[in-house]
């Protein structure tokens, strides 16, 4: 093995890698609002996943002050349960807080303890740091080190979310690599020199012919198997 090719430390998303965000989001709606058919939780779900995603673009565009995920997640939550009356609140805060009880992937637990044999395992989530506490404490998911992109008051793929990780790790880009279930955080962690492993998931953001990122799996335990020789 060439040493220029071995990886210090293996870099993972949370949310839809390691957790099953999608499902978990769904129940959560399905239990506070209860929608009676697919159709409307499609909505629902989707309703809640474009504020999100547009209130961060604003965010990162300075058009509105910075508000970690929980703040985001809350402000969708009113909106969902709003039908131009106060909204409950007990709904409210269970779909607000969903984020914090979703389960892991079958394979999280054994997969990430298998690349922990291997190298220093830090997470790397949009989740705020108390979402991420809860959540690595309900699902068992143990970390050498949890990073929240509300340390630095961004969210992936900013930039300066990744040099957030490769900075705490104190390993350059390309002896670290970054594993997702979304090609849009792949291409963040490229960017900046980060070698990349792209890890099929349901409801995740499958890579386009156009992108070239150095191992795709299955599953964790298939990746382990594939990284061990770089460690």
């Amino acid at each position: 093995m060439d040493p220029a090719l071995r990886i210090e430390v293996a870099v993972f998303d949370v949310l839809g890698t390691m957790v099953d965000q999608p499902g978990g989001l769904r129940t959560a709606v399905r239990e506070a609002l209860a929608p009676g058919d697919e159709t409307s939780e499609d909505r629902l779900l989707a309703g809640w996943a474009e504020y999100v995603a547009r209130e961060e673009r604003r965010i990162a565009n300075g058009e509105r002050p910075y508000a970690d995920s929980a703040a985001l997640d809350r402000e969708a939550a009113e909106r969902m349960t709003g039908d131009g009356s106060s909204p409950d609140p007990r709904s409210v805060e269970r779909l607000a807080t969903a984020n914090q009880r979703l389960a892991p992937w079958a394979d999280s637990l054994g997969g990430l303890a298998a690349l922990a044999r291997l190298f220093p395992v830090v997470g790397l989530s949009n989740a705020s740091r108390a979402t991420l506490l809860r959540l690595n404490a309900h699902t068992g998911l143990r970390w050498h080190q949890a990073l929240s992109a509300e340390d630095v008051r961004a969210f992936k793929p900013a930039k300066a979310v990744y040099r957030l990780a490769l900075d705490t790790a104190a390993c350059p880009p390309e002896r670290t690599v970054m594993i997702a279930a979304h090609a849009w955080d792949l291409r963040g962690a490229q960017a900046l020199g980060m070698r990349t492993a792209y890890v099929h998931r349901p409801g995740g953001d499958p890579p386009r012919d156009t992108d070239t990122f150095d191992w795709r799996a299955d599953g964790l335990e298939e990746l382990a198997a594939v990284l061990a020789p770089f460690a």
